[in-house]
């Protein structure tokens, strides 16, 4: 699982993580943040600007490739799925780029919200992916959306793309869910990747 720029402080994240567990799945969860957590609780705080530039694709990219293929390499899975949050929704998806140029290992990919995934990322992608999407997000608006579907369509990537109505960017991860629209949404995520992950791992 990669996590948000909250990593696995929240409590949302570690029940996801029970639950994929539950179901069966060795769940990991490494910190691909260097240790630079945000404080979900001091957001209002956060130089964003400043925080992005320490943990832009150069910086992060070698961190999650290399946590990868050491898992591939010393655990040997039969199957190796990916969860990617808002931020490590584009790292997820570098992972199902098996060229030797990027070398991801993923045998499939299941994200939230993704946060700066490229058009050229996308069509590289050589395996499952599952993007479940929020009505309202400024990160991966109805346009980028709309894009990405397209790219997926083009290049006949094995794909699915769901829209939940009356959520914003981040339900998933760390949703309230005493909103109702924001408790079905995060649940039905949660199923759709149990379901994804065992149906291409069977």
């Amino acid at each position: 699982m990669l996590t948000d720029v909250f990593g696995n402080t929240l409590t949302n994240c570690l029940l996801i993580a029970d639950d994929l567990a539950n179901q069966g799945f060795k769940v990991l969860i490494p910190d691909i943040l260097l240790g630079e957590t945000i404080d979900i609780t001091k957001v209002d705080k956060v130089n964003f600007q400043d925080w992005m530039s320490r943990h832009e694709n150069s910086i992060t990219k070698p961190v999650v490739d290399a946590f990868m293929q050491k898992v591939k390499a010393e655990m040997k899975p039969n199957f190796l799925g990916v969860v990617g949050h808002c931020f490590g929704a584009k790292f997820a998806v570098q992972q199902l780029d098996h060229s030797a140029e990027n070398k991801g290992v993923a045998d499939c990919a299941a994200v939230a919200h993704p946060s700066f995934v490229t058009m050229e990322e996308l069509a590289a992608i050589e395996k499952p992916l599952l993007i479940s999407a929020a009505e309202n997000d400024d990160i991966f608006p109805a346009e980028l959306r709309h894009q990405s579907e397209d790219k997926l369509k083009e290049i006949g990537a094995t794909y699915q793309l769901d829209l939940f109505g009356g959520v914003s960017h981040g339900f998933a991860a760390r949703g309230d869910v005493s909103d109702p629209k924001v408790k079905y949404a995060k649940e039905k995520v949660l199923l759709d990747q149990i379901y994804w992950f065992k149906h291409f791992s069977a």
